[in-house]
């Protein structure tokens, strides 16, 4: 099929299947792939392999016109369409009806050391920009995992288990958003250039165009007193209940969380933690290192660690903190906001997932959020839900024979720490059980839910970018 008659399908000019729609060149850069093509299956390979897309069309984006052309295409088609970059967050099927946009080569990255920004395009991941950064002393908002992309994470607030409680949102710093929206038009928003689609799309995820890059703040940190302190199951307990009177003592620039473990007896597991229960208390530390030593010392008098991996680090290593897997799993998710943590908390929390239940859930974590996460930020935004004061997250690694038991085991512990959940989500945190609109819902105050439905009628009426956690049109 040549270019004019790909360009003529695109335009409606001719009936049938959105598959028909195929080339190996769209043009100069990017190509148009379909089932059982070569390069397909790498093009839709997520990192959570618990949904593998499968789209009647992938385009394989390499500039920001093939992206525009795949917005065109798909909005002349009436095809739904979607993006990934990594795939660490999958919401609803993609099928065969739909148009996938890989911005996997999309990889450009730039430093401005002196006016402390950096600009990256749709397919980088974190640990590219660390690197980059940390050259000038710098470093970015990361998430918990280097593999993770940067534009997927941050239009969907981008809380870091690192700098978050000391700066705030990765959301809160971003400075400009290049955007294609549902008419196919490439548009840069910031806060003076479309302030009302500049407020949607940071906290709004992909409901609102497809992000071509981002450029956001960098900080003056080259480094972090953390990591992890892992105890023995037996002191589930005592470790728990210390932690939650620890957090009380800290100053905003510590991060840190709690996590139950059930990791398996694989080799890629630290040797001690292997095929037992694990409490795992994370830290990340920004100040002195000689304050961070003070502050975690009432930590390691708690009991005896199994594994004490919290030392001085360069910011780079921020992946170590959390530990998070660096290849793809089958992940079943679930996650709540608590407005406290008492020692009634603590004690449902174990009675549903602590050592000795059976649980599949391989981690069960609580964040400390509050500092300046719970600031309004300087430009308003999307994300919302600041007065939450902790995030519980769970995962089991489970393929489809051991998923349901995960999702209900996951369910039993949301159910018992029902009162004291606020209510509310996370949008970064949503999983594939969270796509019903009226869970969606509850990642926003009614006031932003509704700016949000009202921005969509505007920029997207036909929703065509719904293959989401959707926020559908007003």
């Amino acid at each position: 099929m040549d270019r004019r008659s790909l360009l003529a399908i695109g335009a409606g000019a001719v009936a049938g299947p959105l598959i028909a729609a195929t080339s190996h060149a769209a043009g100069p850069h990017c190509r148009l792939l379909r089932p059982g093509d070569p390069g397909y299956a790498a093009e839709v390979a997520p990192f959570d392999l618990a949904q593998i897309p499968a789209p009647g069309l992938v385009v394989a984006a390499e500039t920001a016109t093939d992206v525009r052309y795949a917005v065109r295409l798909a909005s002349r088609r009436g095809a739904p369409i979607a993006v990934l970059a990594t795939g660490h967050q999958p919401s609803v099927p993609i099928g065969p009806d739909a148009i996938l946009v890989s911005t996997r080569a999309l990889r450009g990255v730039t430093v401005d050391a002196r006016r402390r920004v950096a600009r990256v395009e749709a397919g980088v991941r974190w640990q590219e920009v660390v690197d980059r950064a940390a050259a000038y002393g710098l470093a970015p908002l990361s998430g918990s995992s280097g593999t993770v992309g940067v534009v997927g994470y941050t239009l969907g607030g981008g809380l870091s288990p690192t700098l978050g409680r000391r700066f705030g949102y990765a959301a809160d710093h971003v400075r400009a958003i290049d955007v294609v929206t549902a008419d196919g038009c490439l548009t840069t928003v910031t806060p003076d250039a479309d302030p009302g689609l500049f407020f949607g799309l940071r906290g709004g995820k992909s409901n609102f165009g497809l992000v071509t890059a981002i450029e956001f703040a960098l900080f003056p940190v080259t480094g972090f007193y953390g990591g992890a302190l892992y105890y023995d199951g037996a002191h589930a307990r005592t470790v728990l209940h210390a932690y939650r009177k620890w957090i009380r003592t800290v100053p905003d620039a510590m991060s840190s969380s709690v996590a139950l473990q059930n990791l398996p007896d694989a080799g890629n597991v630290p040797a001690p933690l292997r095929g037992r229960p694990t409490v795992a208390v994370r830290i990340a530390w920004t100040g002195s290192p000689a304050e961070g030593v003070a502050l975690v010392r009432p930590l390691r008098a708690i009991a005896p660690p199994v594994l004490d991996a919290v030392s001085d680090q360069p910011y780079t290593a921020f992946g170590a903190i959390h530990a998070d897997p660096v290849t793809p799993v089958p992940a079943v998710e679930r996650t709540a906001l608590l407005g406290e943590l008492t020692a009634d908390t603590v004690d449902a929390l174990l009675a549903t997932a602590g050592p000795g239940t059976g649980s599949p859930i391989a981690v069960t974590e609580i964040r400390h959020l509050g500092g300046a996460l719970a600031c309004p930020p300087r430009h308003p935004n999307a994300v919302a839900q600041r007065d939450a004061a902790f995030t519980l997250f769970m995962v089991g690694m489970a393929g489809p024979d051991q998923a349901a038991a995960v999702r209900s085991a996951e369910a039993a512990v949301i159910d018992r720490l029902r009162p004291w959940c606020t209510g509310g989500l996370f949008p970064n945190f949503l999983s594939i059980a969270d796509t019903d609109p009226d869970v969606v819902r509850r990642a926003y105050p009614p006031e932003v839910y509704r700016r949000l439905r009202l921005l969509k009628r505007r920029v997207d009426p036909g929703n065509l970018f719904r293959l989401n956690h959707n926020i559908p049109p007003a």
